[in-house]
């Protein structure tokens, strides 16, 4: 016997409650994500152990969020039309990172690499579904716009000296919260104090201010009600002014060109507003921009509760007229704008004659500050900042150079890349000079690096398809259909176009606001139904579900996994502080290891523990647990330089420099820049060498001798080097001879029988001072391999004698010396 019909009714009306309160359980999930990641400060650059915890964490609520979007739209995935397919095609992304795993320079960065754009392709398919919804689509945005603007207040409190405020608050989201403050809210470099709000580094700040200030401009146009346009445009005036504190170069220069390309979506009368509402906010940012900045620099030598008020006061009052003024000009004066250029607007390529404009009229502005002294009415940081905006500056000359090292890499592994974290592992390998930089300071030749030229197109045929369909969707759609999802366009060009300059898609916050952009901007692209798609939406859901749901789990399981390691690890450090116990220390580190068995940290600490213990008690057990130690975490990550050092120390207490001696020979084309790798096989290539003389064993002598004058050599052809670089480039590290590597490369050359090499070598270490015991040494031996020659120098040799009485009879024995 069939159901009644209103049972049907009753069950079917159940179920659309259920799938209802899913929806909106799903979007406060996606809310509270949102608000908790960008205080996680997650900056993925393969060194701080304690920014991965919360990449696990993040890839966890990802995954939940996932497995909520699946219980909800199970039925709705329908893989019918192109948009439907992108939700496919993200899959290729971490994908390519999984392939790169094949030839990837640090298994470990790696691994974290998939992790990581697995919450990406997540966010995007989220994002894809969710904001096809008109209301959640709104709360997203509204949410989005929350978080950027407490993100500027947060900034804000550091800025005037209120960093244990923001600590207090910060620390219920934040493991960065040291001392009860927000761990580099203002960070200090050679340009001074540079603010960074929850970031920690400046110029990604600034790439995030950009984005936001175009998103609160347009926010501010497209609101409808009365205190939204007041609010936005209120807070035009610290994000301004906040990325006039970032002292942030890039920003400046990116700035104009992302905000002409968003001129180009727009009408005539409202990229009128959007000139005018950014000069309006332009123009206060720089009336209070020195004010705001010296009490800023004040506050954080010197705290003072009525200089922080006058600060809050400046900042507050003069944003609450700019947010009045563009209250009353969206309310009064658009619509009359609209109306006046309404028949200009139809025509075609109206749309090009401001942005065209506006680029001229920014060209100027340029010329006046940098070139003028109107650079005067801004703070003296700022103005420096700006005079130094040329090609011949050193950051720039310096990124040129990481962009010319990043295609050494790509030759070497072009198909499927060097895997995740590859430019930090490799970078020493191949860098032009002695530079340190984790980053490539550019996310595309970065990506391109880690997943090679296979993964790179992937990416950007993702990329550059959901672009092209959303502006032809764009150009095709009602005012209302523009204005939906316009905030995810600003979003992706603005941080897309500056990570060509910078490395802000390594910040996991930025990674996830892109791609939840990009499903946004997806969700709304112009898109056709594929007819030849012949089978079953049951089963193409059903597939696909179990496709994505499987690999969920997966990275589900591991990332609980990796976040237990990573508490092991911390565990390991903190139980290492206050005991001595051998079994307490290893505890952890053998759970860490038996998760992640090369993890970098924990190898070296375990290390270091085998090693205290084989020196207290010459326990060879100890020292071969060590050795295999290291060189099964080597397999996984052979340019790690702190394990080959530790590996290195290992031998060397074992009494084995021979052994140790081969790791720094071998390795030394990783690090073509480290003088101090060189210096070590000089020198101990030198002793090894005298050592086998020592014996009778002559061949050995000149193999020791070969090899350490070979890297002496390198060293010279470096130094050459480096004197080519362009003016405005700053070398990097040191980079030079030391007297002892000068005196045993020519003690080397000379007792192989070379004396014009010892003599080339030994002249570059004579000093005009011959008072200290090496620099009489080296001209001893310069005179000696002179006199093999034939040849002498008088001067000197007078020289010397004034220093050392004995110098021509310790001359002469040296050059009857055979060898």
């Amino acid at each position: 016997m069939s159901k009644p019909v209103y049972g049907k009714k009753a069950a079917e009306s159940r179920k659309r409650e259920t799938r209802s309160a899913l929806f909106w359980v799903l979007v406060a999930g996606i809310i509270l994500f949102l608000a908790w990641t960008p205080f996680q400060t997650a900056l993925f650059n393969g060194q701080e152990m304690s920014f991965e915890k919360p990449i696990f964490w993040a890839s966890i609520l990802s995954c939940l969020l996932l497995f909520l979007w699946i219980a909800h739209s199970f039925k709705s995935i329908q893989l019918k039309d192109q948009r439907d397919w992108l939700a496919v095609g993200v899959i290729l992304l971490p994908l390519t990172y999984l392939i790169s795993l094949l030839s990837a320079a640090s298994q470990v960065l790696a691994m974290n690499m998939v992790i990581i754009n697995c919450i990406y392709a997540t966010m995007f398919v989220i994002g894809l579904y969710t904001l096809r919804d008109k209301l959640g689509n709104r709360i997203i945005q509204n949410t989005i716009m929350t978080v950027a603007y407490l993100i500027v207040g947060f900034g804000f409190l550091h800025w005037f000296g209120q960093g244990k405020t923001a600590g207090a608050i910060a620390k219920w989201f934040s493991n960065t919260v040291l001392n009860g403050t927000y761990t580099h809210a203002v960070m200090t470099d050679s340009n001074g104090l540079r603010l960074t709000s929850v970031f920690q580094y400046a110029n990604t700040y600034a790439a995030f201010l950009m984005a936001f200030l175009f998103a609160a401009v347009f926010c501010i146009t497209a609101s409808r009600k009365w205190y939204g346009k007041a609010f936005h445009s209120f807070m035009m005036v610290p994000i301004i002014v906040s990325l006039l504190l970032t002292l942030s170069r890039g920003g400046l220069v990116m700035l104009p060109v992302v905000f002409v390309l968003l001129l180009l979506f727009l009408k005539p009368a409202q990229q009128l507003l959007w000139i005018l509402y950014c000069g309006i906010a332009g123009i206060a940012s720089l009336l209070i921009s020195k004010s705001v900045t010296e009490l800023g620099l004040q506050l954080n030598e010197t705290f003072s509760g009525s200089s922080a008020l006058k600060g809050w006061g400046i900042l507050i009052g003069i944003s609450a007229v700019v947010g009045l003024i563009g209250w009353a000009i969206q309310s009064f004066v658009a619509p009359k704008l609209d109306k006046i250029l309404g028949k200009w607007s139809s025509k075609k390529g109206s749309s090009l004659w401001i942005p065209i404009g506006s680029t001229v009229i920014g060209g100027l502005l340029i010329f006046l500050f940098i070139g003028t002294g109107l650079k005067n009415i801004l703070p003296q940081n700022i103005s420096v900042r700006l005079e130094n905006i040329n090609f011949n500056q050193h950051s720039v000359l310096e990124r040129f150079t990481f962009y010319k090292d990043a295609m050494k890499v790509l030759a070497d592994y072009p198909i499927i890349g060097a895997g995740g974290g590859a430019w930090a592992s490799l970078y020493e390998q191949y860098q032009n000079n002695p530079y340190t930089s984790r980053q490539a300071h550019n996310f595309f030749l970065q990506y391109l690096v880690e997943v090679g030229i296979l993964g790179f197109v992937i990416f950007m045929a993702f990329i550059l398809y959901i672009f092209y369909k959303y502006i032809r969707g764009y150009m095709k759609g009602t005012e209302e259909d523009r204005n939906s999802h316009f905030l995810y366009l600003i979003i992706v060009l603005s941080i897309l176009m500056h990570s060509i300059l910078d490395f802000n898609m390594s910040y996991v916050f930025m990674g996830i606001l892109v791609f939840l952009g990009l499903g946004g901007m997806a969700a709304v692209m112009e898109h056709k139904t594929l007819a030849k798609w012949k089978v079953k939406d049951s089963t193409a859901r059903g597939v696909y579900s179990v496709v994505v749901g499987l690999g969920a789990i997966l990275v589900f399981i591991t990332s609980i996994r990796y976040v237990q390691a990573a508490d092991a690890a911390m565990e390991a450090r903190r139980v290492v502080q206050v005991s001595t116990s051998y079994e307490e220390i290893k505890a952890p580190i053998d759970k860490d290891l038996s998760i992640r068995p090369s993890h970098p940290d924990s190898v070296l600490l375990l290390a270091s523990l085998y090693q205290a213990v084989y020196q207290q008690n010459q326990n060879e057990d100890f020292y071969n647990a060590s050795v295999g130690l290291l060189n099964k975490a080597l397999k996984d990550e052979p340019h790690n330089k702190a394990m080959l050092r530790s590996l290195i120390k290992t031998y060397e207490m074992k009494q084995q420099p021979e052994q140790a001696y081969d790791v720094l020979i071998q390795n030394a084309p990783k690090f073509n820049w480290d003088i101090e790798w060189y210096q070590d096989i000089i020198l101990q290539g030198y002793e090894l060498g005298m050592k086998a003389l020592g014996t009778g064993d002559h061949a050995k002598k000149d193999e020791y001798f070969k090899h350490a004058t070979d890297a002496f050599a390198k060293v010279q052809e470096g130094i050459q080097h480096l004197k080519t670089l362009p003016e405005g480039q700053l070398q990097g590290n040191p980079f030079e001879n030391s007297p002892e590597m000068i005196l045993h490369a020519g003690k080397m050359h000379y007792m192989m029988n070379q004396p014009e090499q010892a003599v080339n070598a030994l002249k570059i270490g004579i000093q005009d001072d011959l008072s200290q015991p090496s620099a009489q040494e080296i001209v001893r031996w310069y005179l000696a391999a002179l006199q093999k020659q034939g040849q002498s120098d008088e001067a000197l040799l007078e020289k010397l004698k004034q220093a050392d009485p004995n110098a021509e009879q310790n001359i002469k024995q040296l050059a009857e010396l055979q060898f």
